[in-house]
């Protein structure tokens, strides 16, 4: 998974009734390109991400 500022990282809810959760890449902390990522969800929490398989990366 590869990313840059800018671009939106999508995380699906794992779990039924786990809302999906969205955010703009803000920071990422990875060697070229690669997570952990610092992610501003739309809900406004920023944090630390590690993106597992549930997650996708939708270019800016």
């Amino acid at each position: 998974m590869n990313a840059t500022v800018g671009d939106r990282l999508l995380m699906h809810g794992n779990t039924v009734g786990e809302r999906d959760r969205n955010g703009i890449i803000m920071e990422i902390k990875g060697s070229n390109g690669g997570p952990p990522y610092i992610v501003r969800f739309d809900d406004g929490h920023t944090g630390l991400v590690f993106p597992g398989p549930d997650a996708v990366v939708v270019p800016k």
